[in-house]
């Protein structure tokens, strides 16, 4: 990864955590863990509880098509590591082929906004699914996620067996909201100011880095984090990433098109 805090920056919870799923799986902890159970109470602990409530919670969608919208989620956003994961998980879960008709127009309603043919707890679930995967896989490709021998087939099926949960004792507690999320990583007291945060939301922070994380994350490389790292410190990074990860025009503003387009 890009960040060396994402490595080796966490609690000794975590710690002894990896530690112990390592030596259990032999395998490394993956990626996206990592992310997540580092410091969570600036994110992961909202996070977390939104994931295992859209992606193994009560809903319209059943496992397999869940992990199939998150699929072309990574798809649409270009993040190879997500695709893979998903790829993956969807075999796991349940492949959903041949898609049936209310699965395709949540597709098509994920892509376009447009009222879809479907029924409205249909589509907010779709569109909670969403949200989490654009998050992800955008800073999966800001932070340059990769896969490493035996993490895709060990990391997989943890997440499907434990539904995307992970114990509380690493995340402490956390209620998964989107107004949870929004207070969290926009406005909660952080090694950034929330007037930074709330401006990488909106993409207008730190030069085009933050627009980019936003609108194209698969176009940031090694060599734009490193510069990065001549004037900030790595936890400012992170945190500028997740804001403009989760903010406006990004996650949290497409699922609030979404629900403007369902009647709120």
């Amino acid at each position: 990864m890009r960040l060396t805090v994402l490595d080796r920056g966490h609690r000794l919870p975590a710690r002894l955590f990896f530690g112990f799923t390592g030596l259990v799986s032999r395998v490394p902890m993956s990626d996206v863990p990592k992310t997540l159970l580092y410091r969570p109470d600036f994110f992961g602990a909202v996070f977390l509880d939104l994931s295992a409530k859209a992606m193994r919670g009560p809903s319209f969608w059943t496992a397999g098509e869940r992990e199939y919208l998150a699929k072309r989620t990574a798809e649409r956003l270009q993040c190879p590591y997500c695709a893979v994961t998903h790829t993956e998980l969807v075999r796991i879960a349940g492949d959903p082929s041949p898609l049936r008709q209310e699965l395709l127009a949540a597709l098509s309603f994920l892509d376009d906004l447009t009222p879809p043919d479907l029924p409205r707890d249909a589509a907010v679930d779709a569109l909670n699914v969403s949200l989490i995967w654009q998050v992800v896989n955008r800073l999966a490709n800001a932070f340059g996620f990769r896969l490493l021998p035996g993490q895709l087939e060990s990391g997989t099926r943890s997440l499907h067996r434990f539904g995307y949960r992970f114990p509380r004792f690493l995340t402490g507690p956390g209620e998964g909201s989107t107004a949870e999320l929004r207070r969290a990583v926009l406005e909660a007291p952080a090694h950034t100011p929330p007037e930074l945060r709330r401006a990488a939301a909106a993409g207008d922070a730190w030069g085009s880095y933050a627009a980019t994380v936003r609108t194209a994350s698969h176009r940031i490389t090694d060599e734009d984090v490193e510069r990065l790292k001549h004037d900030h410190t790595e936890d400012e990074i992170f945190e500028v990433t997740v804001a403009a990860a989760v903010g406006v025009g990004a996650a949290l503003d497409h699922q609030e098109k979404g629900l403007e387009v369902l009647g709120g």
